[in-house]
């Protein structure tokens, strides 16, 4: 798991992972969702996408790796289907601070560790400006509908793992 998540933090590693059918990966994700989950600009390219698992519950994500994806994350979107996320990631580990400016929907967000394991879970209201940080150095963050987390049972201390391999 840690090589995994490693593997996502530089460019030339992530793109050993891209596979340019998206097709494929909704059919072995989950055929109740749609191949357009997460896209929010269709003119732009399909995201980086990947199935994670934290205690055997799976969500379907969108990874944002630059600044201008993490900037826009779920902004301007009016819905995300109930086990589909985004997975922010970042180069290294720092504190982290996320708003909800131009978000509709409701989230939660884990900051999580270089070691994949997560150590803070907050919920976040829509439109809300307020920042809400990281309580130590985080190198992804994840974004869910609220409840997700506790709603799965899943806790400060549980480890993220990647069922599938980032696809493009």
């Amino acid at each position: 798991m840690k090589y995994i998540f490693q593997h996502l933090l530089s460019k030339s590693s992530l793109s050993k992972f891209l596979i340019v059918s998206t097709s494929s990966f909704w059919l072995m994700g989950s055929a109740s969702l749609p191949n357009t989950l997460l896209t929010a600009n269709l003119s732009s390219k399909l995201p980086y996408q990947s199935t994670l698992s934290i205690n055997n519950h799976k969500v379907y994500t969108e990874v944002v790796d630059n600044n201008k994806t993490r900037a826009r994350g779920l902004m301007f979107r009016q819905s995300l289907p109930q086990e589909a996320g985004m997975l922010f990631v970042f180069q290294d580990e720092q504190p982290r601070c996320f708003w909800m400016k131009n978000t509709s929907i409701p989230l939660s967000i884990a900051y999580i560790n270089s070691q994949g394991e997560i150590f803070d879970i907050f919920d976040l209201q829509p439109h809300d400006e307020t920042s809400v940080c990281s309580t130590q150095p985080a190198m992804f963050a994840l974004e869910v509908n609220q409840g997700w987390f506790s709603q799965k049972g899943i806790t400060i201390g549980d480890k993220i793992h990647m069922d599938s391999p980032i696809r493009k």
